[in-house]
């Protein structure tokens, strides 16, 4: 029971979370397409782009992963040590404090201190937390799913130079698949965080495609 008490709040593919996800990727293998010169490049060169594109959001696809799940194991850890430190306050008020610094912000301000204090005493009727926070099967899911958005979304950008022999119009079609997914990603984010989604995707549009210029002009 106390188990499953001490769960990540990361959902599995959160939209708002997420959104970051696939602009990364994109933003990864844009500056691999945008580098290419069409004018002179041969099957030898795009084959050496879409390996490099590839490779690259597959090393950051895992790194990504990794990333998520030392978030999950953080979060669960840190909710054990509020968990325990709750059970044992002998003061009701340290306890119903260090329970509304647990939660959000929102709830806390509206929560009065007898429902703090029933908190705390069903927080006392559980049994004794794990020694350690572990992952679960939705943490590793959640991983696999920020890996698989971040490496597929290199595909539909790089698609038209694997069936085109022509750079010149694969590069633009390239361009074109990579402004919708911008968009849409914008358009997402907009929706999920109520702005205007139009709006928001002109913007990621935009946005994208200034870190693309700034990440090639880095070197990266």
């Amino acid at each position: 029971m106390a188990d499953e008490t001490i769960k990540s709040s990361k959902r599995v593919l959160d939209p708002i979370d997420r959104v970051s996800e696939v602009l990364f990727g994109l933003i990864m293998v844009l500056t691999f397409t945008g580098s290419l010169s069409v004018a002179e490049a041969g099957r030898d060169d795009v084959r050496t782009m879409l390996i490099g594109a590839l490779g690259c959001n597959l090393a950051w696809g895992i790194i990504d992963a990794v990333l998520y799940l030392m978030g999950c194991l953080a979060e669960k850890g840190k909710a054990i040590l509020t968990f325990r430190a709750v059970r044992k306050a002998t003061d009701p008020h340290q306890a119903q404090r260090l329970i509304g610094d647990a939660l959000p912000s929102m709830v806390a301000s509206i929560l009065e201190p007898a429902e703090l204090e029933r908190i705390y005493q069903r927080l006392k009727q559980l049994p004794e937390p794990p020694e350690r926070a572990h992952l679960s099967k939705d943490d590793w899911l959640g991983a696999m799913g920020v890996f698989l958005l971040v490496f597929l979304s290199t595909f539909p950008v790089v698609i038209p130079f694997i069936f085109m022999q022509n750079a010149v119009p694969a590069l633009r079609i390239s361009n074109t698949i990579a402004i919708v997914m911008l968009f849409l990603t914008g358009y997402v984010f907009g929706r999920m965080t109520g702005r205007r989604p139009w709006l928001v995707g002109i913007a990621m549009v935009i946005l994208g495609s200034a870190l693309v210029g700034m990440t090639m002009a880095l070197g990266g």
